[in-house]
């Protein structure tokens, strides 16, 4: 998907993602790329919140498409509407380089026990380095 994380905390996770690569086959941004990035961006805001020892599994999640694009970069935005002990809630707003709204969905996640496993680690696009 080529997603890039600029910004993230439990309140706001800002990232792009590329619209090449991400096309269905009229040439236009695919509606689920526009939900799993959306999706990626509101969980792992979840993850944040939940903390050390916990994780963020997905309830439930809705979109709606509002305009096309077809080339450039779009940005997701993931903003906190309630961070609760159990249940958080984010809505995520995907804009295209003109700042054009192309997309808004909302996602609820539940705070769980974290599974024993090692964390997920976000990387950079050159896999090199945490992103921070």
């Amino acid at each position: 998907m080529g997603v890039t994380i600029v910004e993230q905390s439990a309140e706001r996770v800002v990232a792009t993602m590329p619209v090449e690569g991400n096309r269905q086959s009229f040439g236009l941004l695919h509606g689920g790329a526009s939900v799993a990035f959306a999706e990626a961006l509101g969980s792992w805001a979840a993850v944040i919140h939940a903390g050390p020892g916990r994780s963020a599994v997905g309830l439930d999640i809705n979109a709606t498409h509002h305009l096309a694009a077809r080339s450039g970069i779009v940005t997701g935005v993931a903003t906190a509407i309630r961070l609760g002990r159990t249940i958080t809630c984010h809505e995520i707003v995907i804009s295209d380089d003109q700042g054009r709204r192309l997309c808004t969905a909302r996602i609820t996640n539940l705070i769980v026990d974290a599974p024993d496993r090692p964390p997920f680690v976000p990387r950079a696009q050159d896999g090199a380095t945490p992103v921070d």
